[in-house]
């Protein structure tokens, strides 16, 4: 029998010690996250009944079990990270749970006055989501393997996005950014932004020391030497091509600002940043006077209150100022879930879906949602800096900052403070294709966020 000197007791003691505080921490975090998911399906299921009370009078239990059984889903989902990724961010979930709900609710009321089923497709997207995240979360034991893959995510990205353009694939529209496939349109480019995500994190983690060399400093800022700039003019080109061939502004803008973000963080140089700007602003005023639904947009843009343009049967800035009566009408409370007339604006369902919400719940319901991004997204860029892997830091910073891209995007199109582009409101809008690649997301975040707190001395809250 072997003696255990008093040293190797205490280091045994001490190794039992962190297990157990480990393990305390994760049931804490978990417990949290339960409370807060419970109170989101609570507050989802209330946004359901104060929508049929509103505008019915009545309750109908048939769209009510579909929000029990989402419900449940998401409990699974909660069961699934407690056994596989106990330490993942305990806010993830319930505020994308929360805000899936919250735009299924809004879906669902301009279904009664437009006698539509959107609502109901959408909660069976956000099932298939809530699904497809769980399986995620299971499958995907550590988020390192998908640094192997990095050119094989990039090729995918491309091939996803070039999808629309094959003849029996196209979905039609004014925008080629649709497939149709056995009687479902599908979005390739959602799927497109997770994976070229993933291949601008590994790439940059590749070639971060030649992109960090010493440049010039001009005006206190420091750029990069002229022959580094390859890769900014590639993706720049690319979303150029995206613009003008596939008729989607929005994608193209997405795709070169999550990928000067992340260059940015890998490089920490703002001149990269400088440089990205003026990238953009060239791109944006070559295309206003080179393609003419781009002026269009833009012409909408600076003169909305034009009658002439108002009232262009062709389309002009009549949906635009619909929307902004619209908020008006909510003034500061809302005029009460189901009580609106959110449906007299074309696609309040989809591209209009804040204006919907912010005619029904007023400017303190639209900042409630604003502050529900705020924490999602300022939950996972610090899931980024936390972390002591630079793939992981990587991805966590470029799906945070894509998803608020998207919705300033999307709020500023709205709100007259930039052109309106064709980009779906993260989990709020009508649109099966962008539900699942925001869940995609999130499950990617968990993993992250659970890697990062199994890291010696990461410290995140």
């Amino acid at each position: 029998m072997t003696d255990v000197t008093p040293d190797e007791k205490a280091k045994k003691d001490r190794g039992v010690t962190r297990d157990l505080r480990r393990i305390r921490a994760a049931q804490r975090l978990r417990n949290r996250e339960l409370l807060l998911l419970i109170g989101a399906i609570v507050l989802t299921g209330a946004a359901f009944v104060l929508v049929q009370f509103g505008a019915l009078g009545e309750i109908q239990t048939g769209i009510l079990v579909i929000v029990g059984v989402l419900s449940a889903l998401a409990l699974a989902l909660h069961v699934v990270l407690r056994i596989r990724a106990a330490q993942a961010d305990p806010f993830l979930l319930p505020i994308a749970l929360l805000l899936t709900g919250l735009g299924s609710a809004m879906i669902y009321r301009i279904d009664l006055s437009l006698d539509t089923e959107a609502g109901q497709h959408q909660l069976e997207y956000a099932m298939l989501s809530v699904a497809l995240a769980a399986l995620t979360v299971w499958f995907l034991a550590n988020h390192r393997v998908l640094f192997r893959y990095t050119y094989v995510f990039g090729l995918t990205g491309l091939v996803l996005l070039v999808l629309p353009f094959v003849p029996f694939l196209n979905g039609g529209g004014n925008a080629t950014v649709w497939i149709h496939v056995a009687g479902f349109y599908f979005q390739p480019g959602e799927i497109a932004k997770i994976c070229l995500a993933i291949f601008f994190a590994g790439y940059l983690v590749r070639t971060r020391d030649s992109l960090t060399s010493t440049g010039r400093r001009i005006l206190g800022f420091t750029f990069p030497r002229a022959r580094e700039f390859g890769p900014l003019l590639v993706i720049w080109l690319v979303s150029m091509v995206i613009i003008v061939a596939q008729r989607d502004l929005g994608t193209g803008m997405l795709i070169f600002g999550m990928f000067v973000a992340m260059l940015y963080v890998a490089t920490g140089k703002t001149g990269w940043v400088l440089i990205g700007v003026g990238l953009a602003a060239a791109g944006a005023v070559a295309a206003t006077f080179v393609m003419p639904y781009v002026h269009n947009r833009f012409n909408a843009w600076i003169h909305a209150f034009d009658n002439e343009l108002y009232n262009d049967p062709a389309g002009g800035s009549y949906q635009l100022v619909n929307g902004i009566f619209g908020l008006a009408h909510g003034g500061l409370f809302g005029t009460g879930l189901g009580q609106g007339r959110p449906a007299l604006t074309p696609v309040a369902n989809s591209d209009y879906i804040i204006p919907s919400l912010g005619e029904e719940l007023g400017l303190v319901g639209l900042f409630a949602i604003f502050a529900l991004y705020l924490v999602f997204v300022s939950r996972g860029a610090r899931v980024g800096v936390a972390g002591q892997d630079d793939f992981g830091k990587l991805l966590a910073v470029g799906l945070s900052f894509t998803l608020a891209l998207q919705v300033f995007i999307m709020v500023g199109g709205v709100t007259r403070v930039i052109p309106l582009t064709g980009l779906t409101t993260p989990f709020l809008a009508a649109g099966g294709s962008s539900l699942l690649a925001n869940w995609l997301i999130v499950a990617i975040l968990l993993r992250v966020s659970d890697a990062v707190r199994r890291q010696p001395r990461a410290v995140i809250g």
